[in-house]
Order: structure tokens, then C-alpha cells, then sequence
């Protein structure tokens, strides 16, 4: 009797053992849940486009005030201006594309990192596309990529951003570079007017944008799906932020998770979000119900490999300092990432 007793009581103690793994591992008695007290403050600087909308979502539903965060957004022009923000100590936090400027500011000892993913590209269809003119199309004027020879294609951001980088993409669909055509730096907001008004030819655009050109009748697809999977835009955290108020990154990248797994599926187009997206982006509801949707990891792993490339082309287009690979470790922290997937759990 004994025996069994003693064996039963080892086997309780290994279901209760396991359950409070289980537990921890889901993050429901995790020490690092606990919010904040006072709420921390965190200034995010973001260019307004939908590829941040995790942000968007964990600010509008506050996922962040959960976690003791008093977050402020702050909207800028283009992601230079964002690192410039980072690099004074003004904000703690930059939502931007990886321009070839952060690249020179590694190379240098920049102290920022990569501390979350934004939206990714999609595998098929994606909504970031280079669009063109419809009266172009429509008089045979433009019939494929390397039609675009000589002629005026807008794009968001300098020498080196994020949009000039799936410009490159595109025109190698039609074994062109970047001086085979005239590129024109005009805001992503800015994009449907410059087709309507016909300032432009072409333009290297993303959601809700693109969809917004698409439907007034000004612009139709030339090229897509330049990227896919690949994270081109990210959160960037300073040095400070990132080594000084850890605790206070690593809430902020668990609420990011959180507000991805909110926009799931059919959850994307939940009345909530849409109120999110439209605040932040100046799109309408109709861009966003009928566009093509970008992908939010709820996993919300920084997919490290597909960097490469971004730095690979940025390099042979000239951009950067230096001319040799640079060493990705010195870019990307993923200890928030991971410390949220441990707490969240797989999806």
C-alpha cells in the first residue's frame, strides 16, 4: 500500500510539475506580465503606412496601457528622419524601413537595433506594388516593366530607403536599374494625387495606397509580389531603450505579439482594428476591406536571412559606405521576440 501510495504521490508531482510548466510557458504566472506601476513612457516615431499596424492595434486597444506603457505616436515623413530622431535620444523607438542609412550606421557602430518585425510581404499578391498610370496602360504606352525606360516613377524616401530598394526589385523584372529611370521622392500619402494629377508615371507604393490608386481609376498594377515574405520596415529601438529599460522593450515587443494575434484571419477586419488603421494612416475603409493584406507574424519572429538581401542590394546600387557583407549581429536584438513567443506560445 505503501508503495502505491509513494508512486501515485511521484506521479501528482510530475502532472503538477508539468501543468506549471505549461503555465509559465503560456505566460499566466509569468513575472514579466506584470505591468508597470507608474506606466513607463515610450515615444514612437513611425512613417503612417499600414505596415506598422500591429502598433497601431496594440495602441488603439491598449495592449500597451496593459502592460504599464504610456505609448505616444508620432508620425513622420520618411524613416531618415525617424533614425535622426533615435540617434538624439529624442524617441525610443523608430517604426521604419531599413534604409541604407541604418546600414552605414552599423557599419560604424551605430547603436540601434532591430527589436521587432513590421508587416511582411505577402508570398502571392502582395499590396506593395509599382503601380502605373491607367491612361499609360490603357494607350499601350506602358505594356511592361521595361517600358518605364526615361520616365518619372515616385517613390517614398531618399537614396538608400526602403522603397528604393523594391524599386531595384522591380526593375530587375525588367533587367533595368535605377539609372535607366527618373526617380521622383514623393510620400507614400502623397502617391494617389501625383498619379491622378499626373505629376508621375509610375509609382512604388504600398497598402492602403496602392489600393486607393487602384480604385479611383488612376493606377494599375505593372509589377507585384517583388519581395516575398520579407520584412523591409521594422521597429528599431535605441541603444538606451534597448540596453537600459529592457523590461520596459520587452513589454512593448509582447504587446506588438498580442496585437498581432488580433488581426488574424477575418479578425483583421474587426471594427476595432479598422478604427486603429484609419487613425494612424489617413486610409478609408474601403482601401482597407478591398486591398490586399500584408502579413503580421503572431509569432512575430525577425526573419534575420531575408536582411541580407536588403543590405546585398543596397550595396551593389552604390548606397553604403562600406563594400564588404556587414556582420547582421550588430543590427538585430532578438531577445524581445523571443522572450514573447516563450510567454505567448506558439501559434
Amino acid at each position: 500500500m505503501n508503495w502505491h501510495i509513494k508512486n501515485l504521490s511521484r506521479k501528482v508531482s510530475i502532472i503538477v510539475l508539468a501543468v506549471g510548466l505549461l503555465w509559465s510557458s503560456n505566460g499566466l504566472a509569468n513575472e514579466g506580465l506584470k505591468p508597470l506601476n507608474p506606466p513607463e513612457k515610450v515615444t514612437v516615431a513611425y512613417v503612417p503606412i499600414m505596415k506598422f499596424a500591429t502598433m497601431y492595434v496594440a495602441h488603439s486597444r491598449k495592449l500597451f496601457e496593459k502592460y504599464g506603457l504610456d505609448v505616444t505616436l508620432r508620425r513622420v515623413k520618411s524613416g531618415t528622419e525617424a533614425i535622426a530622431f533615435l540617434s538624439e535620444g529624442k524617441i525610443d523607438v523608430g517604426g521604419i524601413a531599413i534604409v541604407t542609412s541604418l546600414w552605414n550606421g552599423w557599419s560604424r557602430g551605430l547603436d540601434l537595433r532591430i527589436i521587432a518585425p513590421g508587416g511582411l510581404e505577402p508570398m502571392k499578391n502582395s499590396p506593395t506594388a509599382l503601380i502605373a498610370r491607367a491612361d499609360l496602360m490603357a494607350n499601350g504606352s506602358i505594356k511592361s516593366v521595361q517600358d518605364l525606360k526615361g520616365m518619372r516613377i515616385g517613390v517614398a524616401g531618399g537614396p538608400g530607403s526602403g522603397g528604393e530598394y523594391l524599386l531595384t526589385k522591380a526593375l530587375q523584372q525588367g533587367k533595368m536599374m535605377l539609372n535607366d529611370i527618373q526617380k521622383v521622392k514623393i510620400g507614400n500619402a502623397d502617391m494617389p494625387k501625383a498619379l491622378a494629377n499626373q505629376s508621375i508615371d509610375a509609382a512604388l507604393t504600398g497598402p492602403p495606397y496602392t489600393t486607393q490608386s487602384i480604385n479611383d481609376g488612376h493606377a494599375k498594377v505593372l509589377a507585384s509580389d517583388l519581395a516575398p515574405g520579407l520584412m523591409t520596415v521594422a521597429f528599431v529601438g535605441s541603444g538606451k531603450f534597448v540596453n537600459q529599460r529592457a523590461d520596459v522593450a520587452e513589454r512593448f515587443v509582447l504587446a506588438l505579439g498580442e496585437a498581432a494575434r488580433l488581426m488574424q484571419g477575418d479578425d483583421f477586419l474587426d471594427d476595432e482594428n479598422i478604427k486603429a488603421y484609419m487613425k494612424n494612416t489617413n486610409t478609408t475603409e474601403k482601401a482597407l476591406r478591398t486591398g490586399k493584406k500584408l502579413i503580421y507574424d503572431p509569432n512575430i519572429v525577425i526573419p534575420v536571412a531575408g536582411l541580407k538581401d536588403i543590405e546585398s542590394v543596397h550595396r551593389l546600387n552604390g548606397r553604403t559606405e562600406y563594400t564588404t557583407e556587414l556582420d547582421l549581429n550588430n543590427s538585430v536584438d532578438e531577445r524581445f521576440t523571443k522572450r514573447a513567443l516563450g510567454i505567448l506560445g506558439n501559434y
